[in-house]
This record gives C-alpha cells, sequence and structure tokens, in this order.
C-alpha cells in the first residue's frame, strides 16, 4: 500500500498574522496528528523567527520541521541555524519557474535562473539534513525547462521536488498527466502544491498521487488542499485504491477544529487586541504541588523567571492555593502581580476615552517619564485598542499582544476589575497587572505596567 507525505503548510498562511503563542499551538496540535512535515515560513525577523522554531524544536520530536530558505546566503545560514535543535529537519528552496514570475519576480532569463537554482540548492545542501526544491507556478511554465530546473536542482543536491499549481485552472485529468510526466523524469519524490483556486485543490492531489506523486501540501482552510478534506478522502477511499497515511484519524476532527480555532481568531483579530487560545495541558494545581511544579507550569505558560522571582510567584500560590484550586489564569495573574516588579519608567497621569455607535472611538492618555509629560491620542476599534495604540504612540514602540484578560475580582455596581496584558519583545513575554473600578483604566495600567518591565529589562541589558 502506498503511503502519501503530507506536509502541512498551515503556519505559511499568507492571509493571517498569528501570535507567537498562536503558532506554538498550530504547530504542537499538527505534531499531535502526526503529520509528516510541519512548515515554517521564510525567516523575516532573525532573533524572533529563529527563537520561534527553536521552541517549536522542543516539543515536535516526529514530524519533519520545514523553513523556507529563501535564495540569499544570509536566509539559508538563518534557516540552517534555526533548525539547528530539530530531530529531524528540512529546508524548502521555493523559486518561480514559469516564464512571467521569473522575469518579474526574480528578474531572471531561463538560462540565468538554471544557474540560480543550481547555486542556491547546492549552498544550502552542505548544511542541512533534508533539502526540498518547490517549483512555483510549474503548470505555467515552459515542460522543456521545468524539466531541466528540477533536474539541476537535483543534480546540486535537493531530495525532493514539489510541483506548484499555484493557478489553479487546470483540471484534474490535465494535472493528473502533467505530474506523471514529471515523475518519469525526475530520480526524487515528487510531491504536489494545489491552489483552491476553483476548487479543485483535493481533486487534483488525489489524482497526482494515482500518478505517482509522493507527497501532497496541505492547511487548515480553503486556499490549497485541505488538510481535513484530503485526511477523510485517503481514509474513506484508501483501501479501495490502495494509499494511506499517518494521519490520526481518530483525532483529525477535534484537532482541526482546535486550529481553526486560532486561525479563525487570527484573521478576525482587529487592532491591538489579541484573542486567547485554550492551553493544550491545562493547569491544575493545589497546595500539595511544590515549587518545582509550580515553576514548570509557570514556563509552560511562555514565562522565563529568575530564581528569586520563582520564589515569589511561589509563595503567593501557596496563599492563593488555601482558598482555591490554581489554574493558568489564577498563576499568570500571580505572575504579573509579584513577578518582574520594576520601577516604573512611565507612570500614568490621565485618560479620556470617547466611545458611542456613532463616533469613531478615540482615547486622549497623558503619560509622565522622568518629570515630563508626554500626550497621545489615537482612534481605535473599541476603547481598549485605542487606548493602547495611544500608548505605542506615546512610547513610540509596538509591542505583540499576546493575550489580554478582564475580570471581575469584587462584586456589586462598584465592582473592581481586574486586567492582564501579555506582551512579547523579542520573543520574550512580559505581563503586567492592573486593578480599576473602570475596566478600560484596568486595561491602560496593566498595558503600562508590562510596558515598564520591558523597557526596564532592555536598559539593564
Amino acid at each position: 500500500m502506498k503511503r502519501i507525505k503530507i506536509a502541512d503548510a498551515t503556519l505559511c498562511c499568507a492571509e493571517s498574522s498569528f501570535s507567537f503563542k498562536e503558532k506554538i499551538e498550530i504547530a504542537r496540535q499538527l505534531e499531535k496528528l502526526d503529520a509528516d512535515i510541519i512548515e515554517m515560513p521564510e525567516i523575516q525577523n532573525a532573533r524572533i523567527d529563529t527563537l520561534l522554531i527553536k521552541t517549536v524544536s522542543t516539543f515536535v520530536k516526529n514530524s519533519v520541521i520545514s523553513v523556507a530558505a529563501g535564495s540569499t546566503a544570509e536566509s539559508v545560514e538563518n534557516a540552517i541555524a534555526a533548525l539547528s535543535n530539530a530531530v529531524h529537519s528540512r529546508v524548502r528552496i521555493e523559486l518561480p519557474v514559469s516564464p512571467v514570475s521569473m522575469e518579474y519576480v526574480c528578474h531572471k532569463k531561463p538560462d540565468k535562473m538554471l544557474t540560480w537554482i543550481e547555486k542556491v540548492v547546492a549552498m544550502a545542501k552542505g548544511n542541512c539534513e533534508e533539502l526540498e526544491f518547490c517549483a512555483l507556478d510549474a503548470t505555467r511554465a515552459e515542460s522543456d525547462f521545468l524539466i531541466k530546473a528540477l533536474n539541476t536542482a537535483v543534480a546540486a543536491g535537493a531530495d525532493e521536488v514539489t510541483v506548484c499549481e499555484d493557478a489553479g485552472e487546470m483540471l484534474p485529468n490535465d494535472f493528473a498527466a502533467f505530474v506523471r510526466g514529471i515523475t518519469a523524469a525526475v530520480t526524487v519524490p515528487v510531491s504536489v502544491r494545489c491552489s483552491n483556486k476553483n476548487a479543485m485543490a483535493c481533486a487534483n492531489a488525489i489524482l497526482a498521487v494515482e500518478a505517482g506523486a509522493a507527497g501532497v501540501k496541505t492547511a487548515v482552510g480553503d486556499q490549497t488542499v485541505s488538510l481535513e478534506k484530503f485526511a477523510d478522502m485517503i481514509k474513506n477511499c484508501g483501501n479501495h485504491y490502495g494509499f494511506s497515511s499517518d494521519i490520526r484519524y481518530t483525532e483529525l476532527h477535534r484537532i482541526i477544529k482546535q486550529i481553526g480555532w486560532v486561525l479563525s481568531n487570527a484573521k478576525n483579530a482587529k487592532g491591538t487586541v489579541g484573542t486567547v487560545s485554550a492551553d493544550a495541558e491545562p493547569v491544575h494545581l493545589d497546595t500539595n504541588d511544590d515549587k518545582d511544579t509550580v515553576s514548570a507550569s509557570v514556563a509552560k505558560l511562555g514565562y522565563d523567571l529568575s530564581e528569586e522571582d520563582k520564589t515569589r510567584v511561589y509563595e503567593e500560590f501557596l496563599r492563593v492555593a488555601e482558598k482555591k484550586k490554581v489554574g493558568a489564569k489564577e498563576l499568570e495573574a500571580i505572575v504579573a502581580s509579584v513577578a518582574l516588579q520594576v520601577p516604573p519608567t512611565y507612570e500614568l497621569v490621565s485618560y479620556v476615552v470617547n466611545s458611542g455607535n456613532v463616533i469613531s472611538t478615540s482615547a486622549q492618555i497623558t503619560l509622565k517619564k522622568d518629570g515630563e509629560q508626554m500626550p497621545g491620542i489615537c482612534l481605535g476599534d473599541g476603547p481598549i485598542d485605542a487606548a493602547f495604540r495611544a500608548i505605542e504612540q506615546i512610547i513610540g514602540h509596538r509591542y505583540e499582544l499576546d493575550d489580554f484578560q478582564i475580570q471581575a475580582v469584587t462584586e456589586g455596581a462598584e465592582a473592581m476589575g481586574s486586567a492582564l496584558v501579555k506582551l512579547r519583545s523579542d520573543g520574550k513575554l512580559y505581563s503586567g497587572n492592573g486593578i480599576s473600578t473602570d475596566i478600560i483604566g484596568a486595561g491602560i495600567r496593566a498595558y503600562i505596567n508590562a510596558v515598564n518591565k520591558i523597557v526596564y529589562e532592555e536598559a539593564s541589558v
């Protein structure tokens, strides 16, 4: 029975802007699903993206982690360095092969492109475990040139090639014939990536497999071959046609639903206010848990604390745990309130927020730094978003908002609200806590509290 290799490219989705935590959660779920390959996009920020890939490498032990390497020596070196801790790693070289794409994307003629393919593939191959060459826009390439390009990549060291049907215009039978010609002309496994522009991606992919393709690139969503639909197709038709995959079908729909939830939130998120994803491993602590157990749970939440802060957190944990069990939210509130406490660089002087259903929401905030008052005013999508944007305007920097939570800490009409803000700077997580009878004020104070921690630590480096 033929085994289909499935590479999932959800994290390469151009339509979504995932937070650091969301990316890790998606990778964690794909590993649980036993996807053969988890694809990561090209590194844009060497420090943050490398930290992300190294973090993913700590728990992805069965799947191959694949990183797009770009087409420069620096981008190739960045990809290889980021994969240094991965158990199974792969570098992807993605280059266009159609006349229009080569001319307008790479500004190269066919002969120059062949030379470039050979150079980049050879440059990457010398330092990586596996290397894949992806021929972008392959179905619109001239057939003779496409074969030359693929064989050039193979000769330079490519372990696998992928042909991409980016136009979404080829009918399934025609695409199968196209793939059959490719598999007959190259000596390494061939995978396919199909656009779902005309809702034919799954049909194209399954007929490509029947025509000789060894692997298929999928994603959660409809922009390419749907992981859920394609896996269902293999499950339902595989025995009859003689193919299978390693996907865990009993977990398929539950895990796809979780990834889809994260994807939906990433697509729909507006402004600076982030969304919260469910924890893969819920935190349940009580007074029987020791300091090491609590510290390990804090680390799972993404915080890197000093021994002194771990002691403070544990002491506060014991106080809280005497009254109730401690979950993830309670533990994060403890971290925000007692850990990483620093002298305030910025202090809140005043804030005015105007909001309504017939006006644009605006926030006017004044902060004080070194005795000088610094005003800022911004529009936003809601009072919290406007307030956070105004603070960003004042401090001149925008940090990634990893999480934002508000909950009541007392009862009644004059209830106090507690806000928790988690910001990420250079891949590291910082939390801030604020309390006020006004939930907007609580959110503003929590944001400033987190910013002060970042500024203080950056100044100490």
